[in-house]
């Protein structure tokens, strides 16, 4: 039986330092900025663990060149990070609901800081795909946790928009990386982003550190069954899905790993049917909104990440450098970049449902847009199309991520999260090798387009599914949903 949340009390440090720092607290509640504080201190952490990514997938021909390995070896120092993450996600969220959300943040992040500048020494292709994956494994607490401390000081009637800031920053940050970090990497070499990683990430812990306040947390057994079988679960399904795309020595293990996966899936479904605490309650998916909420981001994800694949692909066969390319694709993150907050905005004025519909349709008519230039060739309406994908994709998203905190009560904000951003994830794997499939390497102007109508095939799915999104309340709702000590319970 679950007992009642109570406080978890972070380390003390020096009696003067805590003073000050309770303080300086005070200070921000009497002006009413606290919550921003934590809107920054979270979204800080998050940008130090995510701008690497860009700079390293451009940089990974010189890397191999360095460790004179083959290219599809060194495509693991990508992969290898997004899989193991999600395999962890559930397990880092569920954590932060049961010993705290503040201490997981910190313990992740500075393991993740730590073996950053690790990896600006890493050795040959072993230790660089090691040090990456522990890296991203790490990293991956702060993104659950940070969702829910933020919701934690965050107002209902304002997390939409705090969402629109979160999903500018995770737009932003890979799109600065490559265009700051490009030029450094020129100057001296793919080791500096880690080092300059690790710099950042030092400086968004320690303001994390001082900001962060520890959230309330669940003293009950944890489900460690149900750990292990998702973990079985999601990771053979993920392995399973990048391997269609490897060569053949990775796709025979195509058939295990869907049996593994499979099988993880049905034992954790059985295991969470008996356990006391399980690790997912599978109550939560009989709320539509729930439910709703996470396919629409699992297929806005496939079709906005499958589309991210295949479109430098068609620039290069148009004839554009590397150069030229990057820079167009990067317009769509730009687009999403400057939506996000508007994004944030229009979903707090007409709900979470209204928002999201729009920004799906407006994703979808933009991947239809892309499918039609690619057919006829038209440069210009695919730079078009590309603005329309980022621009729906960044009004959807504030509003997808919200909407979860208003379908779990507080104490499991966590696994909310974490299963939110899981199917995120999941659904970026399968549109990337779907669309993948559709192009099938043939590059004339029907493969791509046939490409892109998949996209838009699998994007239109979402505008149906967001209609389910707000369908569902809370019981026992008030002024102060979702903040501490506020009980709730799925309706």
């Amino acid at each position: 039986m679950d007992q009642p949340a109570d406080a978890a009390a972070p380390a003390a440090p020096a009696p003067g330092a805590t003073r000050r720092r309770e303080a300086l607290l005070a200070r921000l509640d009497a002006t009413g900025r606290y919550p921003t504080w934590v809107l920054l201190a979270a979204l800080a952490g998050m940008f130090a663990t995510a701008f690497p990514i860009t700079i390293l997938a451009v940089s990974l021909a010189s890397i191999a060149g360095e460790f004179s390995a083959d290219e599809t070896t060194m495509a693991w120092v990508i992969s290898a990070p997004m899989l193991l993450s999600a395999v962890t996600f559930p397990l880092l969220g569920k954590l932060g609901d049961q010993r705290g959300h503040r201490r997981v943040f910190l313990i992740g992040f500075a393991g993740s800081t730590i073996v950053a500048a690790l990896t600006a020494i890493a050795w040959d292709p072993a230790s660089l795909i090691g040090f990456r994956t522990l890296a991203a494994i790490l990293g991956g607490a702060t993104q659950p946790t940070a969702m829910a401390l933020i919701f934690s000081v965050t107002p209902p009637a304002q997390r939409v928009r705090a969402m629109g800031w979160w999903s500018m920053t995770t737009a932003a940050a890979p799109a600065l990386g490559l265009f700051a970090g490009g030029p450094l990497v020129d100057l001296f070499g793919w080791r500096v982003v880690f080092l300059l990683q690790a710099g950042f990430s030092i400086l968004a812990l320690v303001l994390a550190m001082i900001v962060l306040r520890e959230t309330p947390r669940l003293r009950v057994r944890f489900d460690l069954a149900g750990s292990v079988a998702l973990s079985l679960g999601v990771g053979g399904l993920m392995y399973a899905l990048g391997s269609v795309r490897s060569p053949a020595s990775f796709a025979e293990w195509i058939p295990a790993s869907l049996v593994v996966g499979i099988g993880g899936m049905i034992a954790f479904v059985l295991i969470e049917r008996r356990v006391a605490a399980p690790l997912m309650p599978l109550d939560f998916f009989r709320s539509a909104n729930f439910s709703a909420t996470l396919a629409t981001n699992a297929f806005t994800s496939a079709a906005y990440m499958g589309a991210f694949v295949v479109a430098p692909i068609l620039l290069l066969d148009l004839g554009h450098s590397v150069t030229t390319a990057s820079y167009i694709v990067l317009l769509r993150t730009v687009s999403l970049t400057i939506c996000s907050p508007l994004g944030g905005r229009f979903g707090e004025a007409y709900g979470e449902r209204a928002a999201s519909i729009v920004g799906c349709a407006i994703l979808t008519f933009g991947l239809f847009a892309s499918a039609w230039a690619a057919h006829a060739e038209s440069l210009a309406l695919f730079i078009a199309g590309l603005a329309f994908q980022g621009a729906g994709h960044g009004l959807s998203q504030p509003s997808i991520t919200a909407a979860i905190a208003r379908s779990v009560p507080f104490h499991d904000l966590g696994i909310a999260g974490a299963a939110n951003r899981l199917m995120g994830q999941g659904g970026a794997a399968f549109g990337i090798t779907l669309l993948a499939l559709a192009y099938g390497g043939r590059g004339t102007p029907d493969a791509f387009a046939l490409a892109f109508a998949v996209g838009g095939g699998l994007s239109a799915i979402s505008i149906a599914t967001a209609f389910g999104i707000g369908v569902d309340a809370i019981a026992g709702r008030t002024e102060k949903e979702g903040l501490p000590g506020v009980e709730s319970e799925v309706a």
